[in-house]
């Protein structure tokens, strides 16, 4: 339903979230956690950032397994889940609401990350065409990802567990309000959802129902563990991100949400267009007002967030529309007080992109706010 007189600074309710604005902060791959442990510096990062009215983490790793760039963040060991309390801490000290993203990779590491030197897993024995990030002596290097091996079923039930077991501690160890299972761009979850990605000829691949089957076990699984009203999930319809394709993707997600519906989810996050990139894909043409529709007329009652290249105006104008939240990505790594920013209608800061993977507080923690100019 359009919201004609909202505004991106209203308070809203996600879930068993309420939240102080519609402004959320998208999650975003910084690469400055060594040996997968949150440190100080990242508790500086996310508190700067508080005022949103919801953070989502960068994606964090459920398993080893899932691990697909060097110096992420996980969530299976007590050290990481110990340095993940103190984020948590911090921003609710500052007032402010956090989730974090439950990430498997699949396809999209590389050897020397995966357990003993292994092949990363994938719904086929398919090779991205892309790359991944390895840090050697403090320096970022892109490298071509690995030739992945495709899971056996049997494996399957581990993984949704394993999702279940980063989530259920994720909440009741860490700290966080809730969790955002990453089923886009590219990574494990969207890999099995779409055709280009996933031959498989079992019960998880060929039609729609199989493709989707994964996404929701783990859906179920995480609901279980934390309440659907502390679960959001993020999907990518059409993004050519790390090398995924499907060919008719609305009936797809069309499905998808339908599905989705019957959970009473925090939020559903939807990218639009290309990740990071452009937000109108003629070859890949995609109806989001009608996946939206799709979802409410399913009776879906999560709070819906957009997100992709949006500036001030565009999100203004997605809330008048319907959204109930808009994520931004870059626009919150230059400007850690950016709600303040929008509010006031001032100008926001840049961004470094040679200091966005990898590196310390340079490009990190070091950007002027308002009150500092």
């Amino acid at each position: 339903m359009p919201h004609s007189l909202a505004t991106l600074f209203d308070p809203v309710r996600a879930g068993d979230l309420q939240l102080a604005n519609r402004i959320v902060m998208a999650p975003l791959t910084r690469n400055r956690a060594p040996e997968a442990i949150p440190t100080p510096l990242m508790v500086e990062y996310y508190t700067q950032r508080a005022s949103a009215g919801l953070l989502i983490t960068e994606g964090a790793a459920i398993s080893q397994q899932g691990q697909g760039y060097a110096d992420v963040p996980g969530l299976y060991g007590t050290e990481q889940l110990d340095g993940w309390k103190k984020v948590t801490q911090s921003v609710h000290a500052a007032g402010g609401k956090i989730v974090v993203q439950l990430w498997h990779v699949g396809r999209v590491s590389h050897t020397s990350l995966q357990p003993h030197g292994g092949q990363p897993v994938a719904p086929s024995a398919l090779r991205a065409n892309t790359r991944t990030v390895l840090i050697n002596n403090g320096v970022p290097s892109f490298v071509e990802t690995s030739e992945p091996r495709a899971l056996q079923a049997y494996e399957l039930p581990d993984i949704v567990h394993t999702y279940q077991a980063a989530a259920r501690n994720a909440v009741e160890t860490a700290g966080f309000d809730g969790v955002e299972i990453h089923a886009a761009n590219g990574y494990l979850l969207d890999q099995f959802l779409k055709a280009g990605t996933n031959e498989r000829r079992d019960d998880f691949g060929g039609s729609i129902e199989n493709r989707a089957r994964l996404v929701l076990e783990v859906v179920r699984a995480v609901t279980e563990a934390v309440g659907a009203g502390r679960t959001g999930i993020r999907l990518s319809p059409v993004t050519p991100a790390n090398d995924v394709f499907d060919p008719d993707p609305q009936p797809l997600f069309d499905y998808l949400v339908r599905e989705l519906a019957a959970y009473p989810l925090a939020y559903v996050h939807i990218i639009e267009g290309a990740t990071g990139g452009a937000r109108e894909l003629p070859d890949r043409p995609f109806d989001y007002t009608g996946l939206h529709r799709a979802y409410r007329a399913a009776g879906g009652k999560g709070a819906w967030m957009v997100n992709n290249g949006l500036d001030q105006a565009l999100a203004q104008q997605a809330v008048r529309e319907g959204a109930d939240l808009v994520s931004f990505g870059r626009a919150f790594i230059a400007n850690p007080d950016l709600v303040e920013r929008l509010r006031r209608g001032k100008a926001l800061n840049e961004g470094d992109r040679s200091t966005y993977y990898g590196g310390g507080a340079r490009g990190y923690t070091d950007y002027p706010t308002l009150a500092k100019h």
